[in-house]
């Protein structure tokens, strides 16, 4: 997993965290289409993402919150969403947040 490359702030980082249910029922190869997917979607920057012992965050990079609300409705996300909260997700959390600020090795260049 590579940093995802981020322009100067502001922009906009949706955090989803799980704990994911025994199985994987098609969450790993759904999980690879939604990061297809959702690299074609306006707006998109990038994405970082860590999982462990069932636990696992998952960092969205968004230009605005339009493009986040239209991430949200899309048709086939809306699908995983869903078979997410029925078979892949014992509990999970969704943060919206506007990034003002970031710093840090991987924003230095040469």
């Amino acid at each position: 997993m590579n940093f995802a490359q981020t322009p100067e702030p502001p922009y906009y980082a949706v955090v989803f965290t799980s704990r994911r249910t025994d199985g994987d029922n098609g969450y790993g190869k759904t999980a690879e289409r939604m990061v297809e997917l959702a690299q074609q979607q306006a707006g998109f920057l990038g994405a970082e993402s860590v999982r462990a012992e069932g636990f696992g965050i998952t960092v969205s990079y968004w230009s605005d919150e339009a493009s986040i609300a239209a991430w949200k409705k899309h048709a086939e996300h809306r699908i995983a969403q869903e078979t997410g909260k029925a078979l892949w997700y014992a509990d999970y959390a969704i943060r919206v947040c506007k990034v003002e600020r970031a710093y840090g090795t991987v924003f230095q260049t040469a």
